[in-house]
């Protein structure tokens, strides 16, 4: 006996493998063109200056004079610019792995469950149980069964 495939099933795997690939790649090509104009604006001269004023607010307070113990940052730079310069490209396999294996065991449960199902909405029996579809009938018998026992 030859599976047929059911048209809305490929239509809608199709649908979801374009929606999971625009979302694979949408965010990491956003991040990346935007990262030069970022760039650009945390290497002026203000935004050292602003980490600067940070980190010796930081280094005053860090004292047994200031109201909380901070920790005063090591790095002479501001952070934003030293992720975006070194490591952007480990933010994007990130999201290449783990939102790739979630959307795509997201969209095959997706499928799965919409590939079950006939075109009137009733279940579809299991091809490995052949003669399964009487089920809720024996039960039945059963259960009319145990109550007259009882």
């Amino acid at each position: 006996m030859r599976k047929t495939v059911d048209p809305l099933t490929t239509t809608l795997l199709a649908a979801l493998g374009l929606v999971w690939l625009v979302l694979l790649v949408a965010p990491p090509a956003v991040l990346l063109v935007a990262r030069q104009r970022w760039l650009t604006s945390v290497e002026g001269a203000e935004s050292q200056m602003q980490w600067d004023r940070f980190r010796a607010a930081m280094r005053e307070q860090a004292g047994p004079q200031g109201p909380v113990q901070h920790k005063v940052p090591k790095s002479p730079e501001p952070p934003l610019r030293v992720w975006l310069r070194d490591y952007v490209w480990l933010a994007v396999a990130a999201w290449l792995v783990l939102g790739g294996t979630l959307g795509l065991a997201t969209g095959l449960l997706v499928v799965g469950a919409v590939a079950g199902r006939r075109r009137d909405g009733r279940r579809l029996p299991s091809e490995d149980q052949p003669g399964r579809e009487r089920d809720h009938e024996e039960q039945h018998e059963r259960d009319a069964e145990n109550a007259e026992k009882r």
